[in-house]
């Protein structure tokens, strides 16, 4: 076994010293990685940002201060979905997608980060100031509780705040009998 020469540890700290330029970045994208991986618990912990793209009415996309680009599906809300290239949208998904955009666009919100989907979004509970968005798109009427992803006592107050939505008939309850997103899904559209 020979040891390196003093040529060859000199390029080997030349790269390293390249590369500790890098360092904050690369810790940045492990800590993002850790924090997007569906193995660890995402539960809780806060992150907040501007609202950069508003994609239908249950899908963000956040920019953070670090200049990190974060997908944020809404917790426990489906909305109608909107169409996406020869593939149709479904009655109130453009409408949905409108409200949850003059909501938020441009504004500064909070995101309590819950887990990650397989489609590596951060699901969250989204917050305008002390103001629920999740809530106020079931509340107005442009999502549904999305029953499937709902438990315990939020459950109850997401699917409360449906029923009223549904009786005042307000946003996508104008329909007599809409479909739900996870229907028209099935029938044909991926989540």
């Amino acid at each position: 076994m020979t040891r390196a020469g003093p040529h060859k540890k000199a390029g080997k700290l030349t790269i390293a010293h390249h590369h500790l330029k890098r360092w904050p970045f690369l810790v940045a994208a492990f800590l993002l990685i850790i924090l997007l991986d569906g193995r660890h618990q995402a539960s809780h912990q806060v992150v907040s940002g501007i609202v950069e793209k508003v994609s239908d009415g249950d899908t963000l996309t956040v920019l953070t201060a670090n200049g990190t680009k974060l997908k944020v599906r809404l917790h426990g809300i489906d909305a109608p979905e909107t169409p996406h290239g020869k593939l149709p949208g479904q009655p109130f998904g453009e409408a949905s997608q409108k409200a949850l955009e003059q909501k938020l666009l441009r504004q500064e919100v909070a995101l309590e980060i819950l887990s990650v989907d397989r489609y590596r979004r951060l699901i969250c509970l989204v917050r305008l100031g002390s103001r629920s968005m999740n809530e106020a798109m079931i509340q107005e009427g442009w999502a549904w509780a999305y029953r499937k992803y709902l438990k315990g006592s939020e459950a109850l107050e997401f699917l409360t705040l449906e029923q009223d939505a549904r009786r005042r008939g307000v946003g996508l309850w104008q329909d007599s009998n809409p479909q739900p997103p996870w229907e028209f899904r099935k029938a044909g559209r991926t989540d």
